[in-house]
Formats: structure tokens, sequence, C-alpha cells
């Protein structure tokens, strides 16, 4: 008898400790540990260096990107949010490297304001006409939510190549 309830309440624990849980900021924090992982492996797979837009507060920390020598653009333009900017660009997942998004000859324009929260952290480190590579945990691209327009699963890493061609204040 005292074996068969020793055995249901270890099983009651296994199962209580397998519940998932619900609270946002321990998921926010899992989700950003292994979005940090999957950049920092890819960076040493293929021997890239990067630099991370790190400040202050951890909030606005984690997009990782590359100014290749050469490719810095040039001019010093202020960025604010009502900024204009015209880019090119190729958007990957990149665990995968399929392609998500990309442009051609077409140069779309954008308000800072109005995209995603990884480049609003990246492109303000470029220069006109200058070239950079980010790498964006899901937290400052979609996060949690699937695109199904774009193919993208929920909590996706991606990697963008930008150029930038004009910037509007």
């Amino acid at each position: 008898m005292n074996r068969t309830l020793l055995a249901l309440f270890v099983i009651i624990i296994g199962f209580g400790a397998c519940k998932k849980t619900t609270d946002p900021l321990i998921q926010y924090n899992a989700q950003k540990a292994i979005d940090d992982k999957l950049i920092q492996d890819y960076l040493k797979a293929n021997n890239l260096t990067a630099q991370r837009t790190d400040s202050k507060s951890t909030d606005t920390s984690g997009v990782y990107y590359i100014i290749k020598p050469g490719e810095e653009g040039i001019g010093n333009d202020l960025f604010t949010s009502s900024t204009q900017v015209t880019v090119g660009y190729t958007g990957r997942i990149l665990t995968s490297q399929v392609v998500i998004a990309h442009t051609d000859n077409f140069h779309p324009s954008y308000r800072l304001s109005d995209v995603m929260r990884g480049w609003q952290l990246g492109i303000p480190l470029m220069k006109k006409n200058g070239k950079i590579r980010l790498f964006i945990p899901s937290r400052y691209a979609y996060g949690p939510y699937a695109q199904d327009s774009l193919h993208l699963p929920a909590n996706s890493v991606l990697d963008f190549d930008i150029q930038l061609y004009n910037v509007i204040n």
C-alpha cells in the first residue's frame, strides 16, 4: 500500500513538473535565451564576427550586426521615429536561410517607426548607401506570432541584408 501511494505521489509530482508555464516573463526570457544561442551558434559556425546593439536596457539589446569595411556608406544622418528610409533588402529565416522577403529593382520607403523593432535598432547604425547585415531575435521581429503570408513560423530568428538608399527627415 505504501509503495502504491509513493508511486502515485511520484507520478503526480512528475506530471506537475511537466506543466507548461503561462507566465509571460518566463516565456519571454526562455525564448530570448534560445534566440541568442541560435544567433551566436550561427555566427560561430559561419566564422562571422558581429557586433551587438547593446544599450543600458536589456530590452533593446540582442540584435547583432555586421557592416563590412568599405560598405559603411557616407554622411551622418540623424534618425528619428519619423525618419523615412528607402531600402533594398533580403530577409531570411536564420536557421534555414529560406528567403521570406526581398526587393529587386524596387526600393520601398518606410517610416522608421513603422518597421520591425530589429530594423529600428539596426538602420540608425547605417549611413546613406551603406549596407548592413542584421541578425534579429524573434522578440524584435514577429515574436510568437506566425506570419502565414511569409511562411514564417512563430519565434523565427531573422537574417537581413539591407542597403540604405535614402534618408529623409
